[in-house]
């Protein structure tokens, strides 16, 4: 394996974006919007196996006091080889005195535990789609 981590959304396969994202089960939509979502971040993150993509993450941040991180996927193939460690790691040194949130797949809550997230005790949401998002597992 012959990995490149690549902070910016040059040269980026958005049907590839989407194909990760459809594999492991995330919420995709049209190729384009992906783009716009990326550009529009502050940090963005992508990891290549040579030319492959293989895993990607972005936050949005006021780049001084709070963060979230969004789309975190890795390739199923990829998975338990430390490339979300990676990724997690590559956004918070672009963002060094943020406190991050984010809202992990049902059952991934495990692997940001050990990356040092905690479980937020007030943690709120309001989605586009709240039905969609309460099937899903993601809030009560």
């Amino acid at each position: 394996m012959s990995v490149q981590v690549q902070y910016n959304c040059s040269n980026v396969n958005w049907n590839d974006v989407i194909e990760i994202l459809k594999t492991v089960g995330m919420s995709y939509c049209d190729s384009e919007i992906h783009r716009i979502s990326f550009e529009n971040s502050h940090t963005v993150i992508f990891v290549f196996d040579d030319d492959k993509l293989i895993g990607f993450g972005r936050a949005i941040s006021d780049g001084v006091r709070q963060a979230a991180i969004y789309d975190v996927a890795i390739d199923p193939e990829y998975q338990g080889k430390g490339i979300g460690r990676l990724i997690l790691n590559g956004i918070k040194e672009k963002l060094p005195e943020c406190n991050f949130i984010l809202y992990a797949a049902p059952g991934k809550e495990p692997f940001y535990e050990k990356v040092g997230f905690g479980k937020l005790k007030t943690g709120m949401g309001l989605f586009a789609d709240m039905t969609r998002m309460k099937n899903r597992g993601f809030i009560k």
